[in-house]
């Protein structure tokens, strides 16, 4: 199985939108910067050394900036997968769309989004070497 690792929401106002999170459920935010889109990471879970949530089964997340350019408008979920490239063949052979090409997030991993076969938007991700 490839697991779900992590979630995305969107944003009009990202610093409100993590104040709100982290005063009603003590998440932690970090704000990263134009050369990362803006994007908040969101930190759910106590996590170890490298960044891993320490309690089986806890994901974290991230805050992006919604804009015409971003198909969604929805949370979303991104899944853990061993080859992309393969990955995003099976989700057109299977009937759903790969929006565009995969970009590398340094440090993390290659990411691409989708529409499944119902029009939600998910994403997947192959994880940088450990």
């Amino acid at each position: 199985m490839n697991p779900v690792v992590h979630f995305e929401m969107p944003a009009e106002d990202s610093t409100r939108m993590a104040n709100f999170y982290t005063k009603v459920f003590n998440w932690k935010t970090k704000q990263l910067g134009p050369d990362m889109g803006e994007y908040v990471l969101v930190t759910t879970s106590e996590i170890d050394e490298k960044g891993l949530p320490r309690e089986r089964g806890s994901i974290n997340g991230g805050f992006f900036t919604k804009s015409e350019n971003n198909p969604s408008k929805y949370p979303s979920i991104v899944i853990s997968v061993d080859n992309i490239r393969e990955s995003m063949k099976k989700v057109e052979e299977a009937g759903g769309k790969v929006l565009g090409e995969p970009v590398e997030i340094p440090g993390t991993g290659i990411y691409v989004s989708f529409f499944d076969t119902e029009g939600n938007l998910a994403s997947i991700l192959q994880p940088s070497p450990m």
